[in-house]
Order: C-alpha cells, then sequence, then structure tokens
C-alpha cells in the first residue's frame, strides 16, 4: 500500500503557522544575539509613489567602545540593476558597503550610518536619486555650526530643495518645508562656503528630497541602553524598482570577530495599490483564472472517465483528485494574496487552508507520478520491494518539503532560520524529483527484458515508448520550474516578476494534459490494451483490458508437449 500522509502532520503545519510571528508585508524582526556581518531585512517591488516604513524599535551594541568610523553599523537601501542581482558589485560586498565614499554606477544606494557617540544617524545619498526622504532630524546642531533655526537638520552637501508635495501619503504641508528664503540665504552667507549649512523648521518630522552625494543627519535616541529612530520614504517616478533593505554590523567583517548585537525592527512597504510587490500585484488574479481552468481539465477529466468507466483504473480517479486539489490550492492562494494586498497579512483561517490544500497537492502528485512510473494499473498492478521503499522515502520527504515551504512563508526574511529552511526546501525538492524518475527508468527497464523474451514484444515496444515519452516529460518539468523559469525571472524587469509563477503554472497545466492524454482510460488506446492471443501472461501483467476487472492475474503455466497437446484437443 502506498502511505498516506499523517494527520498530525497536516495539524502540525496549521500550528506552524499560528504560532509565526510573520506578518506578511507588515514585517517585524527581532534578532537576539545575533553575530551575522549582514541581515537581509527584506525585497520588495516599489512603483512610483510607493512607501517605505522602518522603525528600528530596539538596537542594543555591544558596551565596550567601538571605532564607528572604521566598523561602521547602519542600514542600506539599494535598488537592484537585474532582478535578484544588488546595485554594488561582488567585487564591493567583500567591503562593508558603509563605508563607501564614491559609487561606480547610477543606481540609488542609500546609507544609514548609525554613531552612537553623538546619537545621530548620517543618511548618505549616492547615484541617481529621486526619492523623498521624511524623518525626524537631529536635535542639536554639532558644535561650530551656524543654526538658522531651533531644530536643525544638517546638510552637508547641497540645501535641501524644496520637496514635491505630490510624492504620497507621507508629503507634509508648506509649513513643515524649507523654504526657498531660507535656501537663498544660506547660499549667499559667505560662510557657506567652508561649512555645511544647517535649516529646518520647529517640527518633529521634517522631508528630504534625496539627491546624489547629499548627506542629511538624523535624530537617534536612546532609551534604557537601547536605540530607536525611524524614517518613511516615498519612492519617486524615475526611482522605482526593486529594493534590498539590510542591517549591516562591519566589525563582524573581521575574521575570528563574532561580537553579538540585538535588533527589532519594523518594516513595512507599500505601493499605490496596496501592500503587494510589484512582482505580487497580479498573482492573485492569476491564481483565481488558472483555479478555473484546473477545475475545467478536472471536469473534462472525470467526464471521460464516465464515459470510459469500463477501461478507468483506480489511479485515474487519483489523477482526478490531484487535478482539483490542485484547483482548490489555487483558489486559496488568490483569496490569501487579497487579503495580503488589502489588509497588509493574510486572514488566518484562509492561509491555513491553502497550507492543507498546498501540502496534499504535493503528495498527491508525487504519489500519482510514482504510480504511474511503476506502471501500476497499466502494466503491472503489484509494487515490487524496492519501488515501495521509493514510496516510503519520496512521500516523507516531500511533506518535509512543503512542511519546509510552509515555515518559510511563515518566517521573516532576515531571520537566520529563514535560509535554513529555504536550504532543506530546495534540497529535498531536488531529491525527491531525482527519486522520482527511478520507477520510469525500472519500468523502462522491464518492458526491454519483456520484449526480448516473450511473444508480446510488439504490444511491450509500445508500451516501452510511452514509458520513454512520459520519462522525458518528466525530465522536461522539472528542468523548465526548477531552473529554466528561475532563470527566467531573474532577467525579467521587476514588475513582470510575476511571469515566473505563470510559467511555472502553464507548464503544469502542460504536464497534466499530456499525462492525461497518454494514459486516458479508452479502449481504443494502443498504451493500454492488452495481447489478444493465448501465450503465457507474466506473474505481474494484468489479463484483462477493463478497469473493472483490476487486479486479476494469470499464473504462468510450464507446459510440456502432452499438455499442449491435450489443451489443443480440447
Amino acid at each position: 500500500m502506498v502511505p498516506m500522509v499523517p494527520v498530525r502532520t497536516v495539524v502540525a503545519a496549521c500550528f506552524l503557522l499560528l504560532l509565526a510571528e510573520c506578518r506578511a508585508r507588515i514585517h517585524k524582526l527581532t534578532l537576539k544575539n545575533e553575530t551575522r556581518f549582514v541581515v537581509d531585512l527584506n525585497n520588495f517591488g516599489f512603483y512610483a509613489n510607493g512607501t517605505l516604513d522602518v522603525n528600528v524599535l530596539s538596537l542594543r551594541l555591544p558596551e565596550r567602545l567601538v571605532n564607528y568610523s572604521a566598523y561602521p553599523v547602519g542600514f542600506t537601501l539599494s535598488r537592484s540593476r537585474v532582478n535578484g542581482v544588488l546595485s554594488y558589485t561582488a567585487e564591493e560586498t567583500e567591503t562593508c558597503p558603509l563605508t563607501l565614499t564614491k559609487f561606480t554606477n547610477n543606481e540609488p544606494l542609500i546609507l544609514f550610518l548609525i554613531d552612537v557617540n553623538t546619537l545621530s544617524v548620517s543618511v548618505r545619498a549616492m547615484g541617481d536619486q529621486d526619492n523623498l526622504l521624511i524623518a525626524k532630524p537631529k536635535a542639536e546642531a554639532p558644535k561650530g555650526l551656524r543654526k538658522t533655526r531651533d531644530v536643525p537638520a544638517t546638510v552637508t552637501a547641497d540645501p535641501p530643495r524644496k520637496p514635491s508635495t505630490t510624492g504620497g501619503n507621507g508629503a507634509q504641508g508648506p509649513d513643515q518645508q524649507l523654504t526657498q528664503k531660507d535656501e537663498d540665504a544660506a547660499s549667499a552667507s559667505p560662510e557657506h562656503k567652508s561649512e555645511p549649512a544647517v535649516q529646518a523648521t520647529k517640527v518633529e518630522e521634517n522631508e528630504f528630497q534625496l539627491e546624489k552625494l547629499k548627506q542629511v543627519t538624523l535624530a537617534l535616541d536612546k532609551v534604557n541602553g537601547s536605540y530607536n529612530f525611524s524614517f518613511h520614504m516615498v519612492v519617486g517616478l524615475l526611482a522605482e524598482g526593486l529594493y534590498s533593505l539590510k542591517f549591516h554590523y562591519c566589525q563582524n567583517r573581521v575574521p575570528g570577530i563574532k561580537i553579538p548585537y540585538s535588533l527589532a525592527v519594523e518594516v513595512t512597504e507599500k505601493n499605490p495599490g496596496g501592500y503587494l510587490s510589484a512582482a505580487e500585484i497580479p498573482l492573485s488574479r492569476l491564481y483565481i483564472g488558472m483555479a478555473g481552468v484546473f477545475f475545467t481539465a478536472a471536469l473534462v477529466w472525470v467526464y471521460t472517465l464516465m464515459k470510459h468507466r469500463y477501461s478507468v483504473f483506480k489511479i485515474h480517479w487519483l489523477m482526478a483528485a490531484l487535478a482539483f486539489t490542485k484547483a482548490t490550492s489555487l483558489v486559496f492562494h488568490s483569496i490569501n494574496y487579497h487579503f495580503i494586498n488589502t489588509e497588509g497579512h493574510p486572514i488566518e483561517g484562509w492561509a491555513v487552508m491553502y497550507y492543507i490544500t498546498h501540502l496534499l497537492k504535493g503528495a498527491l502528485l508525487f504519489i500519482t507520478l510514482a504510480l504511474i512510473g511503476t506502471g501500476w494499473a497499466f502494466v503491472k498492478y503489484i509494487l515490487s520491494d524496492k519501488e515501495k521503499k521509493i514510496f516510503m522515502i519520496v512521500i516523507p520527504l516531500q511533506v518535509l518539503a512543503n512542511v519546509a515551504f510552509i515555515i518559510i512563508e511563515s518566517t521573516e526574511e532576515g531571520s537566520s532560520e529563514y535560509y535554513l529552511w529555504k536550504e532543506i526546501l530546495f534540497l529535498v525538492d531536488l531529491i525527491c524529483c531525482g527519486a522520482i524518475l527511478f520507477p520510469v527508468v525500472w519500468s523502462i527497464r522491464h518492458l526491454q527484458e519483456a520484449s526480448s523474451t516473450d511473444g508480446k514484444a510488439a504490444m511491450n515496444l509500445e508500451k516501452l515508448k510511452l514509458f520513454r515519452h512520459y520519462y522525458v516529460m518528466i525530465v522536461c518539468y522539472i528542468y523548465f520550474t526548477r531552473i529554466i523559469a528561475i532563470l527566467l525571472k531573474v532577467t525579467m524587469p521587476f514588475q513582470w516578476q510575476w511571469c515566473y509563477e505563470f510559467l511555472v503554472e502553464v507548464s503544469t497545466l502542460i504536464f497534466f494534459v499530456l499525462t492525461g492524454y497518454k494514459f486516458r482510460p479508452a479502449s481504443n488506446n494502443p498504451y493500454l490494451q492488452l495481447p489478444l492471443d493465448e501465450e503465457d501472461v507474466e506473474m505481474d501483467e494484468v489479463v484483462t483490458e477493463s478497469g473493472v476487472l483490476e487486479g486479476i492475474s494469470k499464473v504462468k503455466k510450464t507446459c510440456n508437449g502432452r499438455e499442449r497437446q491435450k489443451e489443443s484437443t480440447l
């Protein structure tokens, strides 16, 4: 018998979601005693007027003195040149990005350098900038600088332009912006040439239109030994793209040094249409549309089974169950993305239903592929011991892969467990895909041997051709969904990343349709017909072409000449 998915596994997968701290596109990450020198907080595709809110709730650094000029601590916000490729090159990542003083390309890069000695956050803008930064300026100006307001904001390059009020929801009123009169006065002052001008208003927040090589200083608060600050950024029309937010602790890059720190940060990204990234916005409509296609295909398959009910095997109904489960999973997936887009987080009930159907779909898919690959019902009805071992290995691994997927979906990207489970999922998925090919290879070898030893060579060669085609189909499906589609995703523009999911779903549909066509329960299907002569039939071969008598076999006997003569007389 084929091992079934334990109910407790499904229940455990549900609790994994309920106990997770992930809030989808409203991310809240807490790290304690962390020693990584870089933490990838999140990746998000922004359209124009998209907003990024970062709230550092608590940052605890070692009490011993750290040379922050040589080993800075802070955040980087970079836009990718191409999807999956960060704006700074591989050579540049060998050193801490926070120490960069010049940029070799024009891609936007914003550095947030934290200085606990002066309680300030220095913001450096590099590349072509078109973003509006809204944040609390530093409350006190450094000594020796001219104050023009009671609450200054330091500008060490060009004085800030008057920001556009059309930059998004975070735009401030005219009384909160730097006036043109103040800018002219600062630029006309003789002191402006030798020292940076400081301009701000008496408000808690201020706007900074980021420009190339511009630097502003924000306030850093200290409460009970932990540091916190926040900022709000509105993405400009010329700066839209896929952005990566990272935290850097540069001293841990030094070999042999692992200084622990703690970080609690809340990140909220939003596009004008909702909380989904640019590449995820079409997914809800895509999944519900593909669900309708799979439901239609499943109904056509059931109609075919009812039309040819006398040629139907049990595995045909298993294929129908797989198609319906796949369609149901896509429906819940679409609903899940809809609520993430509108609410910023999934509704737990719908999310649990999606994870359950996703787990069942994955298990049914590999069970069906393995049964068809072994030739069960089409060539033989008894699984050998080594084929049973394949089921005992592949099915639990596939359940583990689905549980790993659920954990990844419920874990923040910046946590160390995220990358661990991502590697586990990738490895287990490759093992399952490789192991599922063994039954097909065994069936091909079995048919090759049978075609050369018995009198049914023509029929065995037809079935041999079928399983060779099926083997090629599985290999093409695995390569396309696991390798080629991912490569296409990397090379696509950020707003077209959803095409990756579209290609995967279409290739899955084509694979299902071809499999159903090859093994359709039709009386005129040459692959399912059995020889009509009275030759000996092997022990493990089905003796009827009708699914009604599935499982009935004929025992192979050795007849001498007298017995054959007696049979001919009868």
